[in-house]
């Protein structure tokens, strides 16, 4: 009885609810369609990881072939090579270019100038906004033999060589490219959790002393210490997912000796030796890997302090 009335309670309190923010209900109704078509919807298609697909025979009527997928990925000769690759960009990603927003956002909060302010931010976001195709491009201009970077370089007595053709430049490369590109749009996020610190402690701060370097280091780090874990869990969450797209534009076979992620071998396997099943195999591994390390990192944090996803 007491779960009927229990049953009961909730529907009237969903019908009222959705009575009372119909029209929030429906501007969340892209949003929902969006994840549902593009995400849930195509996850039905993760079972080819487990099949030898062909077009003809379509999902269902393939062959079963269990673990084999995976079997022939984990024992490749490529996969210590990839999953390297893949562990070291996203590490690297994760070291430098984590901080770098947290820190420029500090850097523009300290400002007391607003039209220096604007400019820095004006500055820092614009290259977000740029194609990757042209930032690509503009990558390899710069790191040709003729290019802006190998001419200083060779100005000051160097060896002047194409970047994109040694395997060691590729990492340094990417990581500073992705460095310039998001860290200026991403200060958004910790600006606005800078805008949201009670100013009171500050002039508190200020009547006991404490100079701009105390109140950083007690106030304003502290005060967004909470957007920051959040974000390290998503980011976390994502660890393995180096973007294709970049890689594919800059890489060649030259420096897939340190270029080649799991992203990229996918994108090879799949939509150019059309070899569906292994490609599905090998993409459902790495997000799973990626599922581990979320609910890993948001455990730790559970544990470690009071802020987690869930």
């Amino acid at each position: 009885m007491q779960n009927v009335i229990k049953k009961t309670n909730w529907r009237k309190f969903l019908l009222n609810d959705l009575i009372r923010n119909k029209l929030l209900y429906v501007m969340m109704l892209p949003a929902l369609a969006y994840y549902i078509i593009f995400h849930y919807g195509p996850m039905y298609g993760a079972i080819i990881a487990f099949k030898e697909y062909t077009p003809s025979n379509g999902i269902m009527n393939s062959e079963w072939v269990g673990l084999a997928n995976f079997q022939d990925f984990f024992s490749g000769f490529y996969f210590w090579r990839i999953f390297k690759n893949t562990l070291l960009i996203s590490l690297y990603s994760l070291i430098f270019g984590f901080p770098a927003p947290i820190l420029l956002a500090l850097f523009i909060n300290e400002l007391r100038s607003q039209g220096f302010k604007r400019i820095v931010q004006s500055v820092t976001y614009m290259p977000y906004f740029i194609s990757l195709i042209v930032v690509c491009g503009i990558i390899k201009d710069f790191t040709n033999s003729g290019g802006l970077i190998n001419t200083l370089v060779s100005y000051f007595g160097g060896d002047g060589k194409t970047m994109l053709q040694n395997p060691n430049y590729f990492r340094p490369i990417y990581i500073l490219s992705e460095i310039w590109q998001h860290f200026g749009w991403e200060s958004i996020i910790y600006l606005a959790a800078l805008s949201g610190i009670d100013q009171e402690q500050y002039e508190a701060a200020r009547i006991d002393g404490a100079g701009r370097w105390r109140q950083m280091l007690n106030i304003t780090i502290p005060g967004i210490l909470p957007t920051i874990t959040i974000l390290l869990i998503l980011r976390m969450g994502n660890l393995l997912n180096v973007g294709f797209e970049k890689i594919i534009l800059l890489y060649n076979p030259s420096i897939y000796e340190t270029a080649d992620v799991i992203a990229s071998y996918v994108y090879r396997k799949g939509l150019i030796e059309f070899n569906w099943s292994f490609s599905a195999a090998v993409g459902l591994f790495n997000s799973l890997i990626n599922l581990v390390l979320l609910v890993t990192a948001n455990y730790i944090s559970r544990k470690t302090s009071e802020n987690s996803l869930w």
